[in-house]
């Protein structure tokens, strides 16, 4: 039970200070003028103010409440290494007692997992949130379990008490860790980048230890060693050997005493581009849709287009002199013959013999397409004549042979089932109300046989529109039909015109994406989408082989004709191996140096600042678990051995009550019994 004095005046307070500022200069002049019974007629204006300042007795009924002590227990995957987690299990069980033994105490124990997307440890996160929910008043103190070793201290938090950290870990704790820098998300093929790695001891190493040794391996391939000094930054230069995806680990080998080996490698996937395509585009007869390939392949900028265009044939006589017909020659040795390796595609768009590339040209074409290179055909009636570049010496790479018919009749071109699976077609076709695609006619379709490789479109009753086939290392196409360009006009509704022929010119020059058989990966944190390509038969298990070597087998669900999936979440970070069949692949999961695991020796340093406004402390438990003392407010609340918790005295309320210390009659009464007792005074004078 306490006592308050209270008042509730019945005139506003600058009125009560008025009269009394009157009443003090009535009993100034009083006494300056020596006038008999100033003091009686002093204390009855006192009791008049007294009585109208509402004096009140107030009774609270308290409740004392008890102090509120939070402790932070950092279960980070960094409190995992040595023997940290004993440590804080016996750091936990002793602070127990201790709290346990201090009356009017309630402990709040609050448990700092792993941020979600390698945000690291957020303690401060975590004792903002349990902060909100705790009145301020009542919090006596903060104690963190941790190694120091915390990613948020830049978060404001507003700690209404003193905060310790008791960290955890041993003084002669040491870790090799490898760093790696200037990693890029895109690299161009062929040409070198350079990454700058670094491997450096922490903590207390052993003595003599100078250099390391460097693992390098591309693709989960044999790895490339070498011998790397300690503590220097190296710049690595590196040449990405094709295109997509690239998965290149970097790995230092455990040493026995180090706390981990989880810093000792460095996953990163770099994805391989071309700088520029080159293509050789031949145009021979002029036709309606002579510029659509020049227009798609100038629309995309990583393309640098060279354009052979036949506008007056060699047979032609129109008396026009020859030193008149160009100003520069167009230089058909050095393309066909020089420099056609530095071509990743030619494209013969209704071209026919005439004399102006001869046969060794041509010869050099085919020669170019088995060593790894690309042509593509777009037929028109020229294929179909005695003029056609299938005689010539490219036919031992064409996928199929002209007939000598062109047939000239309205026809949709279809997918073929073959095409619904292969990814330059697949995809392309929407199915109608009656299974017919909604694309316009073409009207012209040059006639072929004994086609070779995979038939994707089909025209005319059927018959072979285009074929797609492999030759030695190379590849070739050929669209028998030179009307697509109806589509790109709206003929009918038109068609997929444009995404068709991107899609034909990329498979061509090898882009990864549109390879048959495939297996990639779609990486999410540490969930993987795994997608299984077959042009036939159905894709059968998958296995997954994780980083510590165990396999797990997946069984995979179609998704699509010819597309298979899978999902997939790995236990830990790091290089899984992918197979099914004969094709099998690799994709890291995880961040390339997890967090957690960029520092791992114990320090303060970290929180100092936090924990010097507050008056708290640093104590490594491995000198003993310090004691609990009790200290006042903006006191120091650590010193040698022990840790300080600030008593709150809070309290809760259970009722009030207040009595009236001077009525209003009764204060009536003194002034009047006083007033009277001043006028005898007088009157005896």
């Amino acid at each position: 039970m306490t006592q308050t004095i209270l008042f509730d005046p019945l005139l506003p307070w600058p009125v009560l200070a008025g009269l009394a500022a009157l009443v003090l200069a009535s009993i100034v002049l009083a006494i300056w003028r020596r006038l008999p019974g100033w003091g009686l007629r002093g204390l009855a204006a006192l009791c008049l103010l007294g009585a109208l300042t509402g004096p009140l007795s107030q009774s609270e009924d308290r409740a004392p409440l008890s102090d509120i002590v939070l402790v932070a227990v950092d279960n980070s995957a960094s409190q995992q290494l040595s023997d940290r987690q004993a440590q804080m299990a016996e750091a936990r069980a002793g602070l127990q007692r201790q709290l346990n033994a201090r009356p009017n105490t309630e402990t709040r124990w609050i448990t700092v997992e792993d941020s979600p997307g390698d945000g690291g440890t957020t303690l401060m996160q975590r004792l903002s949130q349990a902060l909100a929910d705790e009145p301020q008043g009542r919090v006596a103190g903060i104690i963190a379990l941790s190694d120091g070793q915390v990613h948020d201290t830049e978060q404001p938090i507003d700690l209404p008490a003193p905060m310790h950290l008791l960290m955890t870990g041993r003084e002669g704790d040491w870790d090799r860790r490898l760093i790696l820098r200037n990693a890029p998300a895109f690299a161009i093929i062929g040409e070198p980048i350079t990454l700058t790695l670094r491997i450096e001891d922490q903590g207390t190493p052993p003595p003599d230890q100078r250099q390391a040794p460097l693992e390098i391996s591309i693709d989960g391939g044999p790895p490339q060693r070498f011998n790397l000094p300690l503590g220097v930054d190296f710049d690595l230069p590196l040449t990405l050997p094709h295109g997509g995806r690239n998965v290149i680990r970097f790995a230092t080998p455990e040493i026995p005493g180090e706390l981990t080996d989880r810093n000792n490698a460095a996953l990163v996937q770099i994805n391989g581009v071309r700088d520029r395509l080159r293509v050789l585009l031949v145009s021979g007869e002029p036709h309606a849709g002579g510029r659509t390939w020049r227009n798609l392949l100038k629309s995309d900028s990583s393309v640098d287009l060279v354009h052979f265009t036949i506008l007056r044939p060699p047979e032609k006589q129109d008396g026009v002199p020859v030193d008149e017909l160009s100003l520069i020659a167009f230089p058909t040795r050095e393309l066909f013959l020089e420099k056609i390796d530095d071509f990743d595609l030619i494209i013969f768009d209704r071209y026919k013999r005439r004399g102006i590339l001869p046969a060794i040209y041509l010869d050099n074409v085919a020669n170019y397409v088995e060593q790894g290179g690309a042509v593509l055909i777009a037929a028109g009636p020229d294929f179909a004549s005695a003029d056609s570049i299938y005689r010539s010496p490219l036919a031992r790479v064409l996928p199929a042979a002209p007939t000598a018919r062109v047939l000239e009749q309205a026809y949709r071109p279809k997918v073929t089932e073959l095409g619904h699976r292969h990814p330059v077609t697949a995809g392309l076709e929407p199915p109608g109300q009656e299974g017919e695609p909604h694309w316009g006619s073409w009207l012209r379709q040059i006639e072929v046989a004994a086609p070779q490789g995979h038939v994707l479109m089909q025209g005319v009753e059927t018959r072979p529109l285009l074929v797609l086939n492999r030759v030695a290392a190379g590849r070739v196409a050929l669209l028998a039909s030179d009307h697509a360009w109806l589509w790109s006009r709206g003929y009918q509704g038109g068609g997929p015109q444009l995404e068709l022929l991107r899609r034909l010119a990329h498979w061509m020059m090898k882009e990864p994406e549109l390879e048959e058989e495939m297996l990639w990966a779609e990486v999410t944190g540490q969930t993987m989408q795994v997608f299984r390509r077959r042009m036939s038969g159905t894709a059968g298990a998958l296995t997954v082989t994780a980083p510590d070597g165990s396999e797990t087998s997946l069984q995979m669900q179609q998704r699509a004709p010819g597309l298979w999936e899978v999902s997939y979440t790995g236990a830990e970070p790091g290089l899984y191996r992918l197979s099914e069949g004969a094709v099998d692949t690799v994709v890291g999961l995880g961040p390339a140096a997890p967090r957690e695991f960029q520092q791992t020796i114990v320090t303060a340093d970290l929180l100092a600042p936090v924990l010097a406004p507050l008056r708290g402390g640093a104590m490594a438990l491995e000198d003993g678990l310090p004691r609990l003392r009790e200290v006042s407010a903006g006191r120091p609340a650590s010193g040698r051995g022990w840790i300080g918790l600030t008593p709150r005295a809070a309290y809760e309320t259970r009722s009030v009550s207040q009595t009236t210390l001077l009525p209003a009659w009764l204060g009536l009464l003194l002034a009047a019994g006083l007033i009277i007792a001043g006028w005898l005074r007088e009157g005896r004078r």
